[in-house]
Parts: C-alpha cells; sequence; structure tokens
C-alpha cells in the first residue's frame, strides 16, 4: 500500500499547467501539502462532484490536461460521473483515487471498496481508455506519463495506507478559490 502524502506530492511534481481539481477532504489536503498552486480547484462540501466538476473543465479546456484527485468515498458516491465521463471521452481528464477503503471524513467507517467493489472494473466497463491500481511509487512515473501525455480518459486506482496525517488546509474561502483559478487559466 502507498503513503498518500508522498504518492500526491510525486504526482504533482514538475506539473507543468496541468489542472488539478481535488475531492472532499484528505485528497484536498494531500494536494495543499504538495504545494499551494492557482491552479488548484479545492473542493469543500462538494461531496460526490470533483469528477463531474473534472469533466467540465475538460470539455472547457480541451487544450489543458485536467487531474482529479479524490478518495473512494467521493468516487462510489459519484459513480454515475464514470459513466458519463466514459460516454464523454474527454481526452486530457485523468482521475486519481486515493483508496484507503474507509470514509475518512466521517470516523473511519469501512467504504464499499473494502467489500470488494471495483472501481477499475466499473470504469472500464464505463469505457475509460486506462483504468488501473497501482500499490507501488515504482508506478508513480508511469501514472504521470499518463495524467500528462497519454489520451483518455484514465482513472487511476491508488490502494494507500489508512493513516491520520496531519491536515494542511488550503482557503476555505471559495469566492477566492474560484477567482485565483480563473485568474491562472486566463492567465
Amino acid at each position: 500500500m502507498l503513503d498518500r502524502r508522498p504518492l500526491v506530492k510525486a504526482l504533482l511534481e514538475d506539473r507543468g499547467d496541468l489542472l488539478i481539481v481535488t475531492g472532499l477532504g484528505s485528497p484536498t489536503y494531500d494536494v495543499a501539502a504538495a504545494g499551494e498552486n492557482p491552479l488548484n480547484f479545492y473542493l469543500w462540501a462538494g461531496m460526490g462532484c470533483a469528477a463531474m466538476i473534472g469533466l467540465g473543465l475538460a470539455l472547457a479546456r480541451p487544450d489543458r490536461r485536467v487531474c482529479v484527485i479524490t478518495g473512494d468515498g467521493e468516487a462510489l458516491m459519484g459513480l454515475g460521473s464514470l459513466a458519463t465521463i466514459g460516454v464523454k471521452q474527454p481526452k486530457n481528464l485523468s482521475i486519481v483515487v486515493l483508496d484507503n477503503q474507509h470514509y475518512g471524513e466521517t470516523g473511519m467507517q469501512a467504504s464499499h471498496t473494502q467489500a470488494g467493489i471495483d472501481l477499475v472494473a466499473i470504469a472500464k466497463a464505463a469505457k475509460f481508455k486506462q483504468a488501473l491500481s497501482i500499490t507501488q511509487m515504482s508506478e508513480v512515473a508511469n501514472i504521470r506519463k499518463l495524467i500528462h501525455k497519454e489520451q483518455g480518459p484514465h482513472l487511476i486506482h491508488a490502494l494507500i495506507k489508512s493513516e491520520d496525517v496531519p491536515r494542511v488546509l488550503p482557503s476555505r474561502d471559495g469566492v477566492d478559490i474560484k477567482l485565483k483559478f480563473q485568474r491562472a487559466l486566463a492567465g
């Protein structure tokens, strides 16, 4: 199993103009811990929405790469979004699911992935170009290639340790987040 913070940091190293959308909770803390960037779009209280916001960005900006970094709880809540992404086939969209098999924000209850629900199989059934699981840091270089160069959509299922690491909180001001993101996109 992977340590989520080093994984996210490695995924975002030398990211260039990659647009990042974060899911609720730990993915937001992990992306913020990897370094503040105006091209990070943090979702607060938007459970289940990250993949669809990523899809909207990918369709609106086909000239830019978009990566959604979310958790298993949010991915499970938004399963219908995977079907919509599969139908729309955005070539520039990758979704990284950090799966600790728990609902971390509500008390560490077991998520459905712990009971065997297979997000990779669901993404494949939804016609994603690539859907795969990773468990080793040695796989990060290949994942970065997918995110930055290969035709999507991709779903990368990262099996991570269930650990409680200190929270790194970016701005919780939705207007501020939106305006920084818009300025960075325009500039």
